[in-house]
């Protein structure tokens, strides 16, 4: 099963760009994407799928930290 999780763009390396989220920070593909540091992109698979406003990856932080939370219990 492949999951997506919001990171933020740390740097654009040409086609690629340096992203961090949830306590890593990893190069992933982001040519289908129009992303600048700073931005929000939605990564699967190492691959940027679409960029996310800061509001809604916020959101979805959110959503995964219920989920991690309810594994625990």
């Amino acid at each position: 099963m492949c999951l997506t999780v919001p990171a933020r763009v740390l740097e654009r390396r040409g086609a690629r760009s340096l992203v961090t989220s949830r306590g890593w920070t990893r190069e992933v593909d982001t040519s289908q994407v129009s992303a600048k540091p700073g931005d929000y992109v939605l990564v699967q698979g190492g691959v940027a799928m679409i960029t996310l406003g800061a509001r809604e990856a916020e959101e979805i932080e959110q959503a995964w930290a219920e989920v991690e939370a309810a594994d625990d219990a």
